[in-house]
């Protein structure tokens, strides 16, 4: 019987023999990607300088899975992760910088009290082809601005050698972030940019100096703080907070230097990397993807057929049988496609580790800088708010009750 005859055949058997073709049939669709060239949103009027908001960017969380086998699953090279979340950070903090919608804009080890926004990340997938970013920022009153993901599909020709090297080729989420942040500003009434700054001002200070100013900012609700009342102009234990405040900016300005000669250094085989896993990662989502659904496909169509097995009608038994065989062929098809997805996974490894070797050096390099202090970047932060605070504790001739305690930034 050929196929076009059965189709006349009764409605249970004609719905069997549908549902295989839909089984056998492939879905093609196809994604518009172009280059975002497009500049991000700024203010029509610049803000005037005692409105603006300065905005630290925390190094970016690079999620790496502690599972080899979890890292290899998700095809996720820990050292370039590692690299990028540095390398994004400081994009973002270039891209904002460049809008003249903000104060300063500093790339942070971790959060920081001497900033008034924060914007931090964790990088949920990174290849040439996709980036998935979850970020949040969020003001020193602890108000939330935004919490969500973003995702970007890369253009091929991002990685065209006569695009801008300041044009990145995930540049989209970039200016998505800034203009999230520009809406969220131009909300702010002007009292409440003070109130952000003032609070900023008075958490730092109370990090430096909880006897003093404990009381001048309070936790309303969890992650939510209000200012309470404000010390004088001229008081002394301010001007010393502000100075501390200032030592902390030399240093974050200092390691801005640091994060813009790694940048510039891992650019290259970094951008080759991305360039060389764009194809290769396309192959490798849409075989896995193809894999997944004849697998699927296969197995309702061999369910739906054992189903028809029981029915007494003959017609409706054939189609049974003709169901199950047909999703038999697909589970196998299923099958060779998921050998095909693993064949890109190796490739996608393979030029993984090629790129590590080179990009490991550069974040060494970058984490283990000295400035007057030891350890990576991180450490030195930790270290750095040690000294500050023995510096004003010291100048001011008071104890330090945290000195045997965690650092209250780091609880709040």
């Amino acid at each position: 019987m050929s196929l076009i005859t059965f189709l006349d055949c009764r409605r249970p058997c004609r719905i069997l023999i549908l549902v295989g073709l839909f089984q056998l049939s492939g879905c093609v669709t196809q994604t518009v990607r172009s280059v975002d060239m497009a500049p991000p949103q700024t203010l029509a009027v610049p803000p005037s300088e005692e409105l603006l908001l300065d905005v630290g960017i925390t190094v970016f969380d690079p999620n790496v899975p502690e599972s080899f086998d979890d890292q290899n699953e998700l095809n996720i090279q820990p050292e370039i992760r590692r690299a990028e979340s540095n390398y994004m950070a400081y994009v973002a903090k270039n891209l904002l910088q460049s809008t003249g919608n903000w104060g300063a804009v500093r790339v942070v080890p971790r959060r920081s009290h001497a900033v008034d926004i924060t914007v931090s990340a964790t990088i949920l997938h990174s290849d040439g082809e996709r980036l998935n970013l979850h970020a949040v920022a969020s003001d020193a009153r602890g108000q939330i601005w935004f919490d969500k993901v973003y995702e970007t599909l890369a253009s091929k020709y991002a990685y065209d050698l006569s695009m801008p090297r300041d044009i990145d080729p995930y540049q989209a989420t970039y200016n998505q972030i800034a203009n999230d942040l520009l809406r969220f500003r131009i909300a702010l009434t002007e009292a409440d940019i003070r109130a952000i700054r003032t609070t900023a001002e008075m958490r730092f200070a109370r990090d430096f100096a909880t006897d003093a100013f404990e009381d001048y900012v309070t936790e309303k609700q969890p992650g939510r703080y209000q200012i309470r009342r404000l010390p004088a102009p001229d008081d002394p234990m301010l001007s010393r907070v502000r100075m501390i405040r200032e030592r902390e900016y030399l240093f974050i300005d200092t390691l801005d230097e640091y994060f813009s000669s790694f940048a510039n250094e891992m650019f290259t085989p970094y951008q080759n990397w991305r360039r060389a896993t764009y194809s290769e990662a396309i192959a490798y989502r849409e075989e896995r993807n193809k894999a997944r659904a004849r697998l699927l496909a296969g197995t309702a169509g061999i369910v739906a057929g054992v189903a028809a097995q029981t029915s007494d009608n003959n017609v409706t038994q054939y189609g049974g049988t003709m169901s199950i065989i047909g999703g038999a062929m697909m589970i196998k098809s299923g099958i060779a496609k998921r050998a095909n997805a693993q064949l890109h996974t190796e490739v996608l490894r393979e030029l993984g580790t090629s790129a590590e070797a080179e990009i490991m050096p550069h974040t060494i390099e970058l984490e283990n800088e000295t400035i007057a202090l030891q350890g990576t970047v991180d450490e030195q932060y930790e270290e750095l708010r040690r000294i500050l605070r023995k510096i004003y504790r010291e100048e001011m001739g008071v104890s330090d009750p945290q000195a045997n305690g965690k650092s209250a930034i780091d609880a709040g």
